[in-house]
């Protein structure tokens, strides 16, 4: 039986059709679309799904000090990378969220940082870095395609806190963040490389992919100045200091007069550069934890930063020798010159005060370096008046940077010379209303040590390739000449004077000739603007005077308790000092007086009645001696000495005990 077809049914035929062919176009001009339109845009996502480009990080240059150890170096390690789009087409978000806890516990990452990286948009993320073999081996055993693992290098400092603010740290990317690993960053750090090839969804290499490979440069070394030991000596004695004096800070500079090299260079407290943005210390990461944001950055910067080169202090009396070593070129004194102390001088109605209550009398220039006194080097500055006195403070680098190769250097702040008058010209003199940095201070007074040059300081001896071949070499830079060697051999006369017959005598070292200065000045109170209760207490030296071969600068910030520089400094300059000449293999001449003592093992007790205590401490100390303060005079160090046991010129055994008492 014949069946026809109905009007409806043709309706229905002709209506699927018409849907049929409106689809079918609606496809055509979708892969038209695609095809046409977002031809390049597709192409580029192929083209990032199917190729692999991983950076292959440089190795950053080694630190080392100059004798060729090791201060910094870079170690193999491991990043963990991901191909976000790769993951999401064979994983669900569950097994993301839970390939996310594994990741987290094998890097230590956090579980929501490292499900961020997996999740973003980004054809290539880094999940995490600096990943040990054992890490990269548990990444491996997860046997995801997704995850590929690069070699990286981490910078490592194998003695950890030591010479932290010279050495500086490195941030997240490797690259110098502070110290000589910022100055010398564009040399340390190389030129990175990258391997290129294409691959399939599975992470294979494909049979007919491209693939290119560029070898990273490694950077240069750097050889410093700092001698290993050295620093050692100084970081130990430094150490011994906190302990003793319970200090803000203390810094220790030590040269090499004759060169301008920078043989150490100790700021306490310090921070371990492995670690660099937490405090190196379980008491102060207790404190900083409970910091803000903002309180942190600023505890960071000044842990980070070194004062020797980027903070300005009152040099106190150790800028005495400046005044006195100018006015003697100048010739506006010479050495037979004498000068009277009062305990006071008048200067345009206002007097100005000797640093002892003791009446220093009749004293010629070198007992006037020796007492220290006040009173007469603002005559001396006087004598020179302030065009001559601003002439020499040019010529000694004050109104420069030193140009030491080291990030954030700063300038000395001091008065424009035409708002000098008489007192403030007067105050200058003995080292007061001038703020200089530590590194210029030293360096100026190295122009006494080496005949009269002023040289420019450094950090860095040498560039080397990864051969070891020196690809550049830094000698020595002579800025200026300041002294004649006449005047720097009288003022190294003045300056052992100090030592062996003045208040330095802390800082003596028995069969070496020892020269310096102490000082202590008042620190200006941040909120007053006045000078406050807390001292910048100090010892600048060198050694041996007849042939000086090391300079040394240490300042004590805020000690607790005794302030005076011979009492505080002075001790912390004599163990560095002890312990670098005789590594310096700087042969001992021991006075026919030191060798009887030695064999003997005595000494004899000066005379300290009618000094200043904190004189008299450095007399006694001069002697191999120690001393014990009266009950009466807790926390008094300017008391005169009335008597003392025991007395003067009594045979007594090194290292005794002289008694001095108070009124």
């Amino acid at each position: 039986m014949k069946k026809t077809v109905t009007v409806k049914q043709k309706k229905r035929i002709v209506l699927g059709f018409f849907l049929l062919s409106l689809i079918l176009v609606a496809l055509t001009f979708r892969v038209g679309w695609h095809q046409i339109v977002r031809a390049d845009e597709l192409t580029a996502k192929a083209r990032d799904q199917q190729t692999q480009d991983v950076p292959i990080a440089a190795k950053r240059g080694t630190i080392y000090d100059r004798n060729g150890r090791e201060l910094a170096s870079s170690i193999t390690c491991y990043s963990v990378w991901v191909r976000p789009a790769q993951l999401k087409e064979g994983k669900s978000e569950k097994e993301i969220e839970e390939l996310s806890v594994s990741l987290a516990d094998i890097t230590g990452e956090k579980q929501s940082t490292v499900l961020t990286r997996l999740t973003r948009e980004d054809s290539l993320v880094k999940v995490a870095k600096y990943l040990d073999k054992d890490q990269a081996d548990a990444v491996r055993d997860l046997k995801i395609s997704a995850l590929q693992l690069s070699e990286d290098t981490r910078r490592y400092y194998s003695l950890g806190n030591f010479a932290s603010q010279v050495l500086g740290s490195v941030n997240d990317d490797n690259a110098g963040r502070t110290g000589i690993e910022l100055e010398y960053d564009q040399y340390l750090s190389g030129v990175a490389g990258r391997w290129v090839r294409n691959i399939d969804v599975a992470g294979n290499e494909l049979l007919d992919g491209m693939e290119q490979y560029y070898e990273a440069q490694d950077g240069l070394n750097v050889v410093l100045t700092l001698d290993e030991a050295i620093q050692y000596y100084a970081e130990k004695a430094v150490a011994e200091g906190m302990e003793a004096t319970e200090a803000d800070r203390i810094m220790c500079l030590i040269m090499n007069p004759k060169t301008g090299e920078i043989l150490a260079n100790v700021v306490s407290p310090g921070f371990n550069p492995n670690n660099a943005v937490v405090p190196d210390n379980e008491k102060e990461l207790e404190k900083f934890e409970k910091m803000t944001a903002a309180e942190q950055n600023q505890y960071l910067f000044a842990l980070w930063r070194n004062p020797i080169v980027s903070d300005t202090y009152e040099p106190g009396s150790t800028f005495k020798l400046i005044t006195t070593s100018s006015a003697l070129e100048e010739k506006a004194i010479s050495l037979n010159d004498t000068f009277t102390c009062n305990t006071y001088v008048n200067v345009a109605g206002i007097n100005l005060h000797c640093w002892s209550a003791r009446d220093h009398g009749n004293q010629t220039v070198k007992q006037a370096v020796g007492n220290s006194c006040n009173p007469a080097h603002a005559k001396i500055a006087a004598k020179m008046g302030k065009q001559a006195f601003y002439k020499y403070i040019n010529l000694y680098g004050f109104m420069d940077l030193t140009g030491v190769d080291y990030p954030g250097e700063t300038g000395a702040i001091m008065y424009n010379i035409d708002a000098v008058g008489p007192v403030e010209l007067a105050t200058m003199g003995y080292g007061q209303s001038i703020s200089i940095t530590p590194i210029q201070l030293l360096s100026a007074v190295n122009a006494i040590g080496n005949g009269g040059d002023l040289l420019q300081p450094h950090y860095v001896k040498a560039l080397t390739d990864s051969e070891g071949n020196v690809v550049e070499e830094y000698g020595t830079t002579v800025v200026r000449k300041v002294l004649s060697s006449k005047t720097a051999r009288e003022m190294r006369e003045i300056m052992e004077y100090v030592v062996a017959e003045g208040g330095g005598g802390t800082a003596k070292v028995t069969g070496y000739r020892v020269g310096g200065k102490t000082g202590t000045a008042n620190k200006i109170d941040a909120g007053t603007g006045a000078y406050g209760k807390y001292y910048y207490s100090s010892f600048l030296g060198m050694a041996p005077m007849d042939d000086p071969q090391v300079s040394i600068l240490v300042v004590v910030d805020s000690p607790k308790g005794a302030f005076y520089g011979s009492q505080v400094a002075a001790p912390i300059a004599k163990s560095v000092l002890t312990d670098t000449l005789r590594y310096l293999n700087v042969e001992p001449q021991y006075t026919d007086e030191e060798l009887k003592a030695i064999e003997g093992d005595y000494t004899v007790v000066p005379d300290v009645t009618g000094y200043e205590f904190s004189e008299a401490v450095g007399r006694i100390g001069g002697r191999d001696l120690r001393y014990s303060r009266p009950e009466n005079a807790r926390g008094d160090d300017d008391f005169i000495v009335v008597d003392q046991y025991p007395k003067a010129g009594t045979k007594v055994k090194r290292n005794s005990v002289v008694y001095v008492y108070k009124e």
